[in-house]
């Protein structure tokens, strides 16, 4: 049973509810049906299973631990503890909530209690996790571990003590890159000293972001290297990941050398209630948010549809009250339509309609838009629920994709509550990046002592800060892979306790599919992570890194791949790099300006230009999209308007307004085939791999009212084009085959086009990988391949390995995008099957019944390559003179 706290403004207490109750009070709201509970999974609870102290934990140690409540450790981290104090690179892969920490806490503290000069680094990918994990430290008062945070927040006395003093330092790759590697000699005493580096949440560390933390990992041990003593081994690596699909590979590949998987997970578990829920269709008299999420809001990739060989209008990432991301459309010979990769997420007011669950529509009067039914807003759903929950004393976290769908949320949530009970909206808050350290810190402390009841987050929240006493959790949004599935689910039942978690489904296909196929969510293996070092995009960035931190040598190529020395020598003969008979140098005074998240350029600070006020950042590549001249922008509530972005000084000036219009950014993109690595030709279709160039260009933005989504006007911008080299995975049909089909060449496009956005959506159901990350284009005749083709993208330099993953996945891909299309009862297309919210060409031309024949031809033509394939290995295998069938075993 939830605790239940008492409101401080109002002094009422509020009714507790246990889960099945809470579960039971959501699906009675008004307005909701019993559909929206499209499925109920149970997890049961799990006893624990403890080990004994391993025998060379020092007594101070263990009477620390001891006074904390660890009685004994789980099975897992004594085992996962062993192995890394025996020197053995380890990973330890288990459940959230499980105590990974522990694992590496205990060889690690051992080391720095039983030798002064051991030192330890901590790597965290987000502050948040990094200071929970200080607080730990500093909680069992252990003498002489001096440890310290040396991150972004960190003032200049603080580094130069923690640099100097510190023997555990809590860092992230960001710092590790800019500010501890490229010093390593001020660092000596520290890496001198260095016995173990843990990675904690490494699951994290995928795509392009990941491949150059890979780097990152590279370049600390050839440093370390160069200060270890003679005759003593390198730091040992221990790692911490969510449960995740060959957990040993992924952190070998990661960090580069061979690692032991502990994967068993010994840890006690309360059960968990995981609901599947499916926002209702809204009735004929709609109502309307007053947080400006729209009727019928979603979030997907930007998209948009060109004729001609013009570029194609595409849109971007929707800002204000209500909006989406994305960025992207198509251009090329003939009739094109594209959606494009972009950063953020959220609703739009007028996202499209909705409606297209699998089973009948409910009788009875229904909004529609573009003749098809209209589907609530996750976002408004989530923050209806979140208000239940609060209201019935159910401590809950509400993860939300996007900052400005937290921001949403939260005050939805807020009005509401103090609507019903005054002053108890305030103790609902939103959380999310791009909040000053104060902010950040004072929300963690409140929401861990009770003060605050709900909080809308980001994904920011949902690594292994400790959060005790959560007892429900709202996912708005499948959050792109299972593994970050299961960590926001976690986040919830603690310590043993039940815990509710509800998923809530966008109006998009890949939610839609999940919903209503449970199976694909439950009861199956977690992704393995994708990441690619050899990308040339990351290698040569890294090894300027590298050569400028030490001259590299020949016995250092192993360390950087297969393709290290030809990186090399392109380097060199570009006059970046200086060969030497003792090695490759950098040639520069100054440092390589690398950023590892791809962003292109430091954070743009948003400013409130009457005040000065810093109110937090937005990242470079999201800069274009959401903080426009113009876009609205939310901060704990309170709308803003741009007046002016300054991309050369990285600040967005800002006015505090409350709009009753919501902005979409609007682009043009065009997209270039530049190679071809891999193809499959299966009669009619053809399937290939390969580079290719997208130049795209924001060039507007649209002001639509959040009650309506009416159009008010469209305002021109004057912002630089962004030119992306990457990977595409794309497929061809001949025309003839398309005819034979029933499908008339006037149809090819809208056909074309669906059958693209639904692929974009349904790939994060294979790869590792978030809508945001992929980007698409369909086009009836393409210059380069002079046939119908659609293409998928990777949304980053170099590409980040989703498109290779969909080459070699692209049946079960598309098989089950042909699913979600043909199953989705909508007439004419829909959010949930083939509509992108931001389609630049406003869902036009779309075909759904057209789409499901083209992915029928595309599938059974592969299909055909496959058993080919299959019957071709048999032959191989068949020793000659058998009987037909009989195979060698």
């Amino acid at each position: 049973m939830p605790h239940v706290y008492r409101t401080a403004a109002s002094n009422i207490c509020l009714r507790v509810l246990d889960v099945t109750a809470a579960l039971a009070r959501f699906s009675f709201l008004p307005s909701r049906r019993a559909e929206s509970l499209t499925h109920v999974e149970h997890v049961p609870p799990r006893p624990g299973s403890t080990a004994p102290w391993p025998d060379w934990t020092p007594p101070a140690l263990r009477a620390a631990l001891t006074a904390r409540g660890v009685a004994l450790p789980w099975t897992h981290q004594a085992v996962a503890a062993e192995s890394a104090w025996s020197g053995t690179h380890t990973v330890v892969a288990t459940g959230t909530g499980s105590g990974k920490s522990l694992a590496y806490q205990l060889p690690a503290l051992t080391a720095l209690l039983t030798d002064d000069r051991a030192t330890v680094l901590y790597l965290s990918p987000t502050k948040a996790l990094a200071a929970d994990q200080l607080r730990s430290l500093r909680a069992l008062d252990l003498p002489g571990i001096r440890p310290a945070t040396y991150d972004g927040d960190t003032s200049r006395e603080e580094r130069d003590w923690a640099r100097q003093h510190a023997r555990v330092i809590l860092t992230n790759p960001d710092m590790l890159h800019h500010g501890i590697l490229p010093n390593h000699a001020s660092w000596a005493r520290f890496l001198r000293g260095l016995r173990f580096v843990v990675v904690d949440e490494c699951h994290t560390y995928r795509g392009v972001f990941g491949s150059h933390v890979a780097h990152v990992l590279r370049r600390l041990r050839r440093v370390a290297a160069r200060y270890t003593p003679r005759g003593t081994a390198g730091p040992c690596f221990v790692l911490a990941s969510a449960t995740s699909g060959d957990p040993a590979e992924s952190a070998s590949r990661l960090v580069g050398v061979p690692m032991t998987a502990v994967t068993e997970d010994a840890s006690p578990r309360g059960g968990v209630t995981f609901a599947l829920w499916e926002p209702p269709l809204l009735p004929a008299a709609p109502e309307l948010s007053a947080a400006g999420s729209g009727a019928a809001a979603g979030s997907g990739a930007g998209s948009g549809a060109g004729s001609g060989s013009g570029a194609a209008a595409g849109s971007g990432a929707g800002s204000g009250a209500g909006s989406g991301a994305g960025s992207g459309a198509g251009s090329g010979a003939g009739s094109g339509a594209g959606s494009g990769a972009g950063s953020g997420a959220g609703s739009g007011a007028a996202a499209g309609s909705g409606g297209g669950a699998v089973g009948a529509y409910p009788a009875g009067a229904l909004a529609v838009r573009d003749a098809e039914p209209v589907r609530r807003s996750a976002l408004r759903e989530t923050a209806d629920l979140l208000t239940e929950a609060v209201l019935a004393g159910v401590r809950t976290l509400a993860f939300v994709r996007s900052r400005k769908g937290a921001e949403v949320v939260a005050s939805t949530a807020r009005r509401s509550l103090n609507s019903a009970v005054p002053g108890l909206g305030e103790r609902v808050a939103a959380y999310r990046a791009g909040y000053l350290r104060e902010e950040r810190r004072a929300l963690e402390r409140d929401l861990m002592d009770g003060a605050l009841l709900g909080l809308a987050s980001t994904n920011a929240l949902e690594l292994g800060v400790d959060l005790v006493g959560l007892d429900a959790v709202l996912i708005s949004g499948y959050p792109g892979t299972l593994a970050s599935l299961w960590q926001q689910a976690g986040r919830a039942g603690r310590a043993g306790r039940d815990a509710l978690c509800v998923l809530v489904a966008r109006d998009d296909p890949l939610d839609t599919y999940l919903v209503h196929h449970p199976e694909a969510l439950f009861g199956k293996p977690v992704e393995a992570t994708v990441l690619d070092p050899v990308n040339p995009h990351v290698l040569a960035p890294q090894l300027c890194c590298a050569a400028a931190e030490l001259p590299l040598t020949r016995a250092d190529l192993p360390l950087f791949g297969p393709t290290a020395e030809a990186t090399l020598d392109a380097l060199v003969a570009a006059g970046i790099l200086r060969k030497r008979p003792s090695g490759w140098y950098w040639t520069e005074r100054h440092r390589p300006d690398v950023d590892l998240r791809g962003a292109g350029g430091g954070p743009v600070a948003v400013v409130e230009e009457s005040t000065g006020r810093l109110l937090g950042t937005v990242d470079t590549g999201s800069a274009h999209h959401q903080v426009h001249t113009g876009a609205v922008h939310l901060h704990q509530g309170t709308a803003y308007v741009v007046d002016k972005l300054d991309l050369a000084d990285s600040v967005a000036l800002v006015h505090a307004e409350e709009p009753d219009w919501s902005t979409h950014p609007r682009d043009v993109t065009s997209l270039t085939v530049l190679s071809v690595r891999q193809t499959r030709t299966a009669g009619p279709v053809t399937l290939s791999l390969g580079e290719v160039e997208v130049t795209s260009q924001v060039v507007s933005y649209q002001r639509r009212r959040i009650s309506s989504g009416e159009v008010i006007d469209t305002c021109q911008l004057d912002l630089p084009e962004r030119i992306l080299k990457t990977v595409a995975v794309w497929w061809t049909v001949a025309p003839e085959a398309l005819d034979e089909a029933g499908i008339p060449e006037v149809d090819w496009p809208g056909a074309l086009h669906a059958a693209e956005h639904a692929s974009i959506g349904l790939l994060p159901l294979v790869a590792t990988c978030d809508r945001w990350d992929i980007g698409g284009l369909s086009t009836a005749l393409h210059a380069d391949t002079a046939l119908p083709t659609v293409f998928v993208y990777d949304g980053h330099p170099g590409g980040a390995g989703f498109a290779e993953r969909a080459f070699d996945v692209a049946t079960d891909w598309l098989g089950a995008t042909r699913t979600v299309v043909a199953e989705c009862r909508c007439e004419q297309g829909c959010p949930s099957c083939v509509q992108s919210p931001k389609c630049g060409n406003g869902n036009n031309p779309l075909n759904k019944r057209d789409a499901v024949q083209v992915l029928s031809l595309v599938l059974s033509s592969l299909d055909s390559l496959h058993q080919a394939d299959a019957s071709a290995r048999a032959d191989l295998t068949r020793v000659p003179g058998q009987a037909e069938g009989s195979l060698v075993s």
